[in-house]
Parts: C-alpha cells; structure tokens; sequence
C-alpha cells in the first residue's frame, strides 16, 4: 500500500509540472472562430482573451442584428475551439496515469 501511495503521489507532482506546462502553451495559443463562412473571424488565445476581431466588408452592408448574430456566433466558435485544444492537451497529459477506480481526470 505504502509503494502505490507513494507511486500516486509522484504520478501527482509530475502531472503537476506538465499541468503548468500545457496552462503556458495553451495561454500562448492562438485559435480562431469564424461565422457567415468566413464573413466574420475571431482570433482568441488560450486564456479564452479575443485578441482579434475581422469582418468582411460585405457583412458591413447586412443589417445591425445580423453582424452582432455573426460576432457572436464567431466568439463562440472560437470558444468551443479552445475548449477543444484544451481537452485534447489535458488528455495528453493524463493518458497513462493510473487512478483508483472511480476517479477521472481532470476534476
């Protein structure tokens, strides 16, 4: 029992470091989010900070309400779009670890 604890908790410190590793990459990455097929492109970094905005001067001439829709539809994109970087990088770190049963990563 005292062999396993101790194997856990260096699997622990280990993800740990690799933890604040990929939150660094991640917070430098840059994803973007794009609606009205491409009319409408978001740039945002891994901290979920949009850093960039581009509208197609075509979708200047569309109504108020549409260009607001794209925006938005185009930050949510970019949204689901770091979320999935940040799934697929956490799992890279945690395949492989062993847990006790019942246990998922990450919390």
């Amino acid at each position: 029992m005292k062999n396993g604890l101790g194997n856990m908790l260096k699997q622990a410190e280990k993800m740990q470091s690799e933890m604040a590793r990929v939150q660094e990459e991640l917070a430098g990455s840059r994803v973007d989010g794009e609606s009205g097929g491409g009319m409408v492109k978001v740039t945002m970094n891994g901290k979920r900070e949009v850093v960039a905005v581009n509208i197609e001067s075509v979708a200047t001439t569309e109504d108020k309400t549409m260009l607001e829709d794209l925006v938005a539809a185009a930050v949510n994109d970019a949204i689901r779009r770091v979320e999935e970087l940040s799934v697929e990088k956490m799992a890279q770190i945690t395949s492989g670890i062993e847990l006790p049963a019942g246990i998922k990563l990450p919390f």
